[in-house]
């Protein structure tokens, strides 16, 4: 009878192993760590839905709270992993993309470019700075970070950490764009066959025109207008010697009111041509 127990009790364990083991496996491919995975997937807008309701406090650099039950769906484009974009990162779908400002850093660790993320607008504010729509928090009467506890409970991270596509949003050509400064500004681009304005083999990234906080303007020509290349001293790429010859830059195309401002999200993102 004892032999009996032991055999029955045996296999009651393997069976509870089998089941504990089931349970972990299936949220390391599911379910994220990180986020709201409270968050239903209902009440879908468009970037370019929102945007559209939140046009006034966008073009007026100004913010307001959603109030409505609203949800955007896309995909990071770009985030802080070559430390030249600062707390902040940003997200595109078919329609347009926007920036989200967070007060946290790393936000590649979990956030990595092609992660798909479902982000819940209500309770959030959405606004412009400079005029580039932008989700956050209150700020000075425009809008800037939101806190990082408030920003875990708004986004939820789509089919778990191994739902990453970076095939999904391929840069645009940025001539294509270029002049919709107001429906474009934000996206993932590329600048073709451009050259660095003052390259002498010498110059870095960081050599040019000092422009707020511990950002450097460079400039390349695109069609005959000058274009801002912007670079953080504090980029993993700051010292990296501006190419003489002509090369393509992949990075976000942010605005700051009229002017376009290329962030270059890591070092990869400047390809020589020649």
């Amino acid at each position: 009878m004892k032999h009996i127990k032991y055999i029955i009790a045996a296999v009651l364990c393997v069976a509870l192993t089998a089941c504990q083991d089931k349970n972990w496996d299936e949220p390391s491919t599911v379910v994220s760590p990180y986020g709201n995975n409270s968050i239903t997937e209902d009440n879908i807008v468009t970037i370019a839905e929102l945007k559209a309701e939140f046009s006034d406090a966008i073009k007026n650099s100004k913010s307001k709270l959603v109030e409505k039950d609203m949800k955007i769906r896309g995909r990071v484009t770009g985030n802080d992993v070559g430390g030249n974009i600062y707390k902040q990162f940003m997200m595109q779908d078919a329609t347009g993309a926007i920036v989200i400002a967070v007060n946290q850093g790393g936000l590649n660790g979990f956030l990595p470019e092609g992660q798909e993320i479902i982000v819940d607008m209500k309770g959030l504010y959405m606004g412009g700075y400079g005029k580039q729509p932008q989700i956050g928090a209150p700020y000075n009467g425009s809008i800037g970070r939101m806190s990082k506890d408030i920003w875990a409970s708004h986004f939820k991270v789509v089919g778990g950490l191994s739902n990453v596509d970076t095939s999904v949003f391929q840069p645009v050509d940025f001539t294509t764009i270029m002049n919709d400064i107001d429906n474009q500004a934000g996206r993932l681009v590329i600048l073709k066959g451009v050259t660095f304005d003052g390259a002498d083999g010498k110059k870095t990234l960081t050599d040019g025109t000092t422009s707020g906080g511990n950002y450097v303007n460079t400039y390349v020509k695109v069609n005959g207008k000058n274009i801002i290349i912007r670079t953080s001293t504090y980029a993993d790429f700051a010292k990296m010697p501006m190419p003489t010859t002509p090369c393509n830059i992949t990075g976000i195309a942010t605005r700051y009111n009229n002017d376009w401002q290329i962030l270059i999200r890591k070092s990869s993102d400047i390809e020589i041509t020649n």
